[in-house]
């Protein structure tokens, strides 16, 4: 008792249309897990199918039963699939017997099949022989489409139940979509042009499809950023609430400002028409946009020109250089020109000169003329009169600073290369 001993399940007659190719051992599954087996298959006197199960746990009123296929290939793969009633329903007892009203025999191929007359099986076979063929050398392609076969059939079983769950709807769809298709019978001609221009269309779509490519890998960054720029923007909408609140005093002025603006913008109108016509006119070379095309041209011109300038301003280099530091003392003469001729009487205007130099020329005692002093002697007469003779650097004509005497902080003396013999501290008076 202790070793063969113990529970040996719970046994129910099953009763089924057809045995649906059970055979004894098939299993008995719930949920996918075994929880029994058949145990014999028999005929019954009015010609139902009784099938014998044993399980593990006791059943309860309003379960269910029916029979399944382990897979479309083999024969003897069926098993019983049970629908347990709930645990709060009465048990049912042994040896009880779950009539044919709660169970569901398969239908397989061969009574699929004897339903169709001798045209229809022969078209199936000829479909059925047309598939082979396309599929032939394309098995790889083949198990692709499998592998999304059977999500499409349980979409399309979901699409056709709500399709036939409100008939009228249904019946009203397909009457109007009769009336459509027969609108679009009398007018095929229209309906053929518009293909054959979306069939153009759509060549020209697929022509760019590197392009869509590019888009499509651009726009989850894009709709990225899109979603952060209206996320920053609902804050500035918040921000832009006192805003508005304060223009709400300026409306009722606005209207008579505008009522002022509008004779501006009629008056406006005409010279925007002149912009227009500056802009772009009828004819060659003779706009803006026809001198912006001309504009690179010119540019290339320009540019053969201006090296011979550089050239030329490169050689003239150490002569700006030289020219550089009178530059003060020239523009002091012509700013001062004025000055010195204001002086007029009744024969008009005349300038007061004062001799700056030293003596040019002396009396030569044993040829009874004028002979030129050499330039290292012309101030000499200055220093024996105690004056000493004016030495004034390049740009000595401007005001000193706190730097100068000093030869390098002089502006115009280059460092001191321009210095000489000159006295930079020779500068006009004044502060």
């Amino acid at each position: 008792m202790v070793l063969f001993g113990g529970d040996e399940g719970n046994r129910y007659k099953l009763l089924f249309e057809t045995g649906g190719q059970l055979v004894p051992g098939n299993q008995v599954l719930v949920g996918g897990q075994p929880v029994g087996t058949v145990d014999e298959i028999t005929l019954t006197d009015d010609a139902q199918a009784q099938v014998d199960i044993t399980v593990d746990s006791p059943l309860h009123e309003g379960t269910t039963a029916i029979v399944r296929a382990t897979s479309l290939s083999g024969i003897a793969n069926r098993y019983v699939s049970l629908s347990p009633g709930p645990n709060s329903a009465p048990e049912i007892p042994d040896d009880s017997t779950i009539a044919s009203e709660s169970t569901t025999s398969p239908v397989d191929l061969d009574q699929l099949f004897n339903t169709f007359n001798a045209r229809t099986r022969k078209g199936l076979q000829d479909f059925i022989r047309g598939n082979a063929a396309v599929y032939s050398g394309n098995n790889e392609e083949a198990r692709a489409t499998y592998k999304y076969f059977a999500p499409s059939l349980q979409a399309s079983d979901r699409l056709f139940a709500e399709l036939t769950s409100d008939q009228q709807a249904l019946s009203e769809f397909l009457v109007s979509g009769s009336k459509a298709l027969g609108v679009l019978a009398q007018h095929r001609q229209q309906v053929a042009e518009l293909t054959t221009n979306a069939n153009q269309a759509f060549g020209a779509i697929a022509a760019e499809n590197e392009a869509f490519s590019q888009d499509l890998a651009l726009l989850p960054p894009f709709m990225r950023q899109s979603n952060t720029t209206f996320v920053n923007l609902r804050a500035a909408l918040d921000d832009l609430d006192p805003l508005i609140a304060d223009t709400k005093a300026v409306m009722p002025q606005l209207a008579p400002f505008l009522r002022s603006l509008r004779p501006v913008i009629d008056d406006s109108i005409p010279v925007f028409n002149n912009l227009s016509t500056a802009l772009n006119k009828p004819g060659p070379t003779n706009d803006l946009v026809d001198a912006l095309r001309i504009a690179p041209g010119v540019t290339k011109r320009a540019h053969t020109s201006v090296r011979p300038t550089l050239a030329a301003l490169a050689d003239s280099q150490h002569l700006i250089e030289f020219a550089r530091p009178y530059a003060p003392d020239l523009l002091a003469v012509l700013g001062k020109l004025g000055g010195a001729a204001g002086y007029y009487d009744v024969n008009g205007h005349y300038v007061r000169a004062q001799p700056g130099g030293g003596n040019v020329f002396s009396y030569n005692d044993a040829t009874g003329g004028l002979e030129p002093i050499p330039l290292s002697q012309q101030y000499d007469a200055f220093s024996a009169l105690g004056i000493s003779p004016q030495l004034r650097c390049p740009g000595a004509a401007t005001q000193p600073n706190a730097g100068w005497p000093n030869p390098t902080d002089h502006p115009f003396l280059d460092d001191g290369s321009l210095d000489g013999d000159c006295q930079p501290s020779d500068v006009p008076p004044g502060p």
